[in-house]
């Protein structure tokens, strides 16, 4: 008999559960970035965004996937967020392809 609580426990392909828990993985980005005084500036910088503009800015679409995508684009970073946050590497690029869609 089908158990529709396996599917749901599975991850998928990409090796993320669901939606959810890549936005999860990106939020943990967030606070990972905004807690090391050397990756905020930088970050903030990068996206032209000020601590105010943060808040209002991590409600838009496509935000959380620049946080991955940051913190994909610099190896020291990803490694250090993986560690903080007890991940594979390889979960850190499937949350952000899972939420970025597929490159044109």
């Amino acid at each position: 008999m089908h158990d529709p609580r396996a599917a749901r426990s599975r991850p998928a392909r990409n090796g993320i559960a669901d939606a959810d828990e890549a936005e999860a993985i990106a939020i943990r980005g967030l606070t990972f970035i905004a807690s090391d005084p050397v990756l905020f500036p930088r970050f903030l910088a990068l996206t032209g965004l000020d601590p105010q503009g943060l808040r209002r800015a991590a409600e838009e679409r496509g935000f959380l996937p620049g946080v991955l995508e940051f913190i994909l684009g610099h190896e020291p970073t990803l490694i250090a967020f993986c560690e903080a946050a007890e991940l594979d590497p390889a979960r850190v690029s499937s949350a952000w392809q899972a939420m970025a869609g597929p490159r044109e």
